[in-house]
């Protein structure tokens, strides 16, 4: 009979590491700890990792998104903390669905929203995303920001 390895402590799967934040592009990982800081910290957060260039728009579209993300969500989000240089699946997800909302691809950008959120919440959280995601990528070329990636505890 094979021998199956079990992990001291179950994770939750979409907190499972699939990534490194360093194999985003800047606006998906500005995304990524975005999300992060607004979960620990609220707007301040997000405004904090947005730097000074980060208008208060920017950090209001990102935080409706954020708190749409949290309200409907389909089971809760799972994150990393906000130096952790790891990935999380859920963070995946997220990132991935800002990118494809802010290319404007409504179609994929909802059946992404159905992984993360209720049905009827879905069309709204892929209009709150395709903006916070055009919002993130206009920061990224204003100001050629990046992320820091520091830490190593999740």
């Amino acid at each position: 009979m094979p021998r199956h390895f079990t992990p001291p402590h179950p994770v939750a799967p979409g907190a499972i590491a699939v990534g490194h934040l360093g194999d985003l592009d800047a606006a998906s990982r500005l995304a990524v700890v975005a999300l992060r800081l607004w979960c620990d910290r609220g707007a301040a957060g997000v405004a904090h990792v947005l730097g000074p260039d980060g208008d208060a728009r920017a950090v209001e579209v990102f935080g409706a998104l954020c708190a749409c993300c949290v309200a409907a969500a389909r089971r809760p989000l799972m994150r990393h903390g906000a130096g952790c240089p790891c990935l999380g699946a859920d963070e995946a997800v997220f990132a991935a669905f800002l990118q494809v909302a802010a290319e404007g691809e409504r179609g994929d950008a909802l059946m992404m929203a159905f992984a993360l959120l209720r049905p009827e919440a879905a069309a709204e959280g892929v209009a709150r995303a395709q903006q916070a995601g055009l919002m993130l990528r206009r920061i990224v070329l204003r100001t050629g920001a990046s992320c820091p990636q520091g830490g190593r505890l999740h």
